[in-house]
């Protein structure tokens, strides 16, 4: 039997290599750059959420042991002054707000308060910044702080007058809770100013970087190959 021709061998396909950019003369367009602002590092929550108990308990004790004191040694006694006529100990019972707004209305400013505390501990949930945790404890112990004197103390049950003695000058009569509900106030400012969100993110880089929109990189049209010259003895 004769031999039979040997089979001419099959190649294998293979995937065809993406060329080199560079081999074809193209330029690679730069990536456009990420506008994206990831979160500023935050601390766990739960520690957050401490820092405020904590905070706010400080608070709450403090102000109710300088009330008590207040009223055991400055009710019915003269002025003392401090720092002459700018800083005094001067015992009143407050039934309104802050500088006397309010007065005759005490359960309406009881529901008031009671609303931002509420306020306040749904906030917590979303925190993630030291700043906001701290201005968060001074605020709800403050607000804490007066709230017990409305409630607990006289004449009655949500109508109890709140025990200020600290005094400014002629401006005001406050305590211990209006000094950090003051100090929140200021804190929150400068945290909003500064774009600082309560969740820890800096909104105010967000807004920018959105508002930017994508960079674009410049658009380049690949090498159409190599042109005769006359240098390669070709005609034109």
């Amino acid at each position: 039997m004769a031999d039979l021709p040997p089979m001419p061998s099959t190649p294998s396909p293979q995937q065809p290599v993406p060329s080199d950019p560079s081999e074809d003369g193209a330029e690679a367009v730069p990536a456009a750059p990420s506008t994206d602002v990831s979160p500023r590092a935050t601390v766990a929550p739960r520690r957050l959420v401490a820092w405020v108990v904590v905070l706010a308990a400080l608070v709450i004790l403090v102000d109710q042991v300088t009330k008590i004191w207040a009223v055991a040694q400055l009710e019915g006694s003269e002025t003392i002054e401090i720092l002459g006529e700018w800083l005094h100990l001067t015992f009143i019972r407050n039934e309104g707000a802050a500088l006397g707004i309010g007065s005759g209305y005490t359960w309406i400013l009881t529901i008031v308060v009671t609303v931002v505390i509420v306020f306040i501990l749904r906030s917590m949930r979303k925190i993630g910044s030291r700043g906001w945790a701290v201005a968060l404890g001074l605020l709800l112990g403050g607000a804490l702080g007066n709230l017990i004197d409305r409630i607990f103390r006289e004449p009655g049950f949500a109508q109890g007058h709140v025990v200020d003695f600290i005094g400014y000058g002629d401006l005001f009569i406050g305590n211990v809770a209006d000094i950090a509900v003051v100090a929140a106030a200021a804190m929150i400012a400068v945290l909003s100013i500064q774009g600082i969100g309560i969740d820890g993110q800096r909104h105010v880089e967000e807004d920018e970087a959105t508002a930017s929109g994508p960079a674009t990189g410049p658009t380049s049209s690949p090498a159409s190959g190599p042109t005769s010259s006359p240098a390669d003895g070709t005609e034109s």
